[in-house]
């Protein structure tokens, strides 16, 4: 049976939401793989620890939990996470033969990691490097889809010297790198859309206008490239009711409507499966196979679109969704023991990057003049 590590946390808005959903992951294999599993908790500080798979949510409240083991991440042959030793303890590298990563924003879901882990040699679930950098990035996949003929809506970067746009508003504004719905917002006219950026702390490394459409709503599809493509039923998000004295729905689908329930996206509220219609649903199944193609899925993602009930948008790609999408698969079933076995199993079977020094033969090097000549 393959050694197998959950990891999840990272120094991240959604550090939290990612606990919940590493703790799904870790509770299930406990209870069905019977070499057990190890559990990799990435703090807020950045520093990693190897944890109990038992613990529940509340001990991860104030931070690293009690009877926590610090690791070290080494990259380079012979790298990955190790135990250092001490006064009674050996040094000792942690046996991972597939790591499933359940991390959500930030440098757990852009690449940073996966990166990290592609240099230590641990074969990992989910997206590439280039896979989670495209997915992560609101203005290079809504390139990416325009460029591929799909139907999106405008897209631009908003930033202190962006003088205007080419649509009219009311706007939508959202994080650039954001991951989730964190930080979007919906401003009437380009002025408060230009002051939000001073104001909005999750718009410092990059913003991204669009119009809003009052009359579109949510939908969302899960993709798992293994053993082939497949996708899930389409649901529909319900958004929470405003505070009581408000009038009318709320504006945008919220953080709170997508995860603070208990278990992440498993527990949100939802219409599964949505009631659409069939030409509607066909669209979005076939948009949806184009988007995995286009982004070279790898492992269970969620796509999200926007529609009136007529018209199709793509919206974007969650990479590696909350509670790994899990909920999604009631038609076909795919229980959630299977969802993980597949993907790790895929993880050994789909390597997540291919090195090669082929052509490095040294024949640029011989014919190369001495470096101090050129920086004469």
């Amino acid at each position: 049976m393959s050694e197998v590590a959950v990891i999840f946390g990272g120094p991240s808005p959604e550090h939290d939401v990612s606990v919940l959903t590493g703790l799904q992951a870790a509770h299930e294999l406990a209870s069905s793989n019977p070499g057990g599993v190890q559990v990799l908790y990435w703090a807020k500080s950045g520093d990693w620890f190897e944890v109990d798979p038992a613990l529940e949510a509340t001990a991860f409240i104030d931070g690293v939990p009690r009877g926590a083991v610090p690791l070290r991440l080494a990259v380079g042959p012979g790298g990955g996470f190790g135990v250092e030793g001490g006064r009674f303890a050996k040094a000792r590298t942690l046996r991972i033969d597939v790591g499933i990563v359940c991390c959500h924003g930030g440098p757990g879901e852009d690449g940073s990691l996966q990166g990290a882990l592609d240099l230590a040699g641990i074969t990992y679930t989910g997206p590439t490097v280039a896979g989670a950098a495209v997915g992560m990035d609101k203005l290079a996949f809504g390139a990416l889809m325009e460029a591929a003929g799909l139907k999106t809506l405008p897209r631009v970067s908003l930033g202190e010297r962006t003088e205007g746009v080419g649509f009219p508003g009311p706007y939508i504004i959202k994080p650039r790198f954001g991951g989730s719905s964190i930080g979007i917002q919906v401003v009437a006219d380009f002025a408060t859309a230009k002051a939000q950026l001073g104001a909005n702390q999750h718009l410092r490394a990059g913003a991204v206008l669009e119009p809003y459409r009052e009359n579109y709503f949510d939908l969302q599809i899960g993709v798992r490239s293994w053993p082939e493509l497949g996708l899930s039923a389409i649901e529909r998000p319900l958004r929470t009711p405003r505070a009581e004295g408000a009038a009318g729905e709320p504006e945008i689908l919220g953080y709170a409507d997508k995860y603070v329930g208990g278990e992440g996206m498993a527990s949100a509220p939802r219409e599964l499966p949505a009631a659409i219609s069939a030409e509607l649903e066909q669209t979005l199944r076939t948009s949806a196979e184009q988007v995995a193609a286009l982004v070279s899925l790898r492992g269970v993602a969620r796509l999200d679109f926007l529609s009136d009930g007529t018209e199709l948008v793509v919206n974007e790609i969650n990479t590696i969704p909350g509670s790994l999408g899990r909920y999604l698969w009631i038609d076909p079933v795919v229980p959630f023991p299977v969802l993980l076995a597949d993907m790790i199993e895929e993880a050994s079977r789909r390597p997540s990057h291919l090195s090669s020094a082929a052509g490095a033969d040294g024949t640029v090097l011989r014919g190369a003049s001495s470096i101090a000549a050129k920086l004469a």
